[in-house]
């Protein structure tokens, strides 16, 4: 969840960004605008999670997530 000040796990309600701490920790970020033959049709979603709660997420899914290290971080 986003506000002008804040960023907010919309999952476990931690304070991922804000003001006081404007670098805050990763987290993941997510916008979907559904399309035709869905049931969301013309609606727009975003939602925002800490990396714990994307950690929590995804050991649910049945195919894991494609995973690649990253050698050169800037």
């Amino acid at each position: 969840m986003r506000t002008e000040e804040k960023i907010i796990c919309n999952c476990c309600k931690k304070v991922i960004r804000d003001q006081n701490f404007p670098f805050g920790t990763e987290y993941l970020h997510v916008e979907k605008e559904w399309g035709y033959f869905s049931n969301k049709d013309g609606e727009r979603q975003e939602f925002d999670l800490c990396e714990s709660c994307y950690d929590t997420l995804i050991r649910k899914f049945q195919i894991p997530v494609a995973s690649q290290e990253i050698i050169e971080l800037l």
